[in-house]
């Protein structure tokens, strides 16, 4: 996408990023996420970041897509994993090479780090065209299923 810009998350941007967390979770997992709760959760990515931190793609002034980055201590390693979260595009700027250019410069900045083993994400298991970009982008799939027993997210 011509003109675009990677940046760190600022704290205005915490109503987009809330919003297009909104869409994500009804996109992908067909679920409406309480749109307060959510906004008070990217907020408090803010407000603490020892959570973690967002990093956005910036084009024509406007936040065009998003990714959030949490961390896992891995003891076999020696080190932190960056996990990437609430990765959101929007529909207007999807198949430009957004995607890509936040993943280039989050692993550049996880490979200067050096305390940073890797990489990892989550993806809904439909959610083919997603699976294929992360591929594509030089991830793999691993052996580990997922799971969770969620006390917010009643299904």
């Amino acid at each position: 996408m011509a003109g675009m810009t990677i940046r760190p998350a600022r704290r205005e941007d915490a109503e987009t990023i809330a919003r297009f967390n909104v869409l994500m979770a009804r996109e992908t997992e067909h679920i409406e996420l309480d749109p307060a709760r959510v906004l008070a959760g990217v907020r408090a990515v803010f407000d603490q970041s020892g959570r973690g931190w967002y990093l956005v793609a910036e084009a024509a002034g406007a936040v065009a897509g998003q990714l959030m980055v949490t961390y896992e201590w891995s003891d076999w390693r020696n080190g932190v994993f960056w996990w990437i979260q609430s990765v959101y595009v929007a529909p207007e700027a999807r198949g430009q090479g957004v995607y890509k250019a936040l993943y280039d410069d989050l692993l550049r900045r996880a490979q200067a780090d050096g305390g940073v083993c890797g990489i990892r994400l989550y993806v809904e298991k439909e959610n083919l065209r997603a699976q294929g970009v992360y591929e594509r982008s030089g991830m793999r799939r691993t052996v580990y299923d997922m799971y969770e027993a969620d006390f917010v997210l009643a299904r």
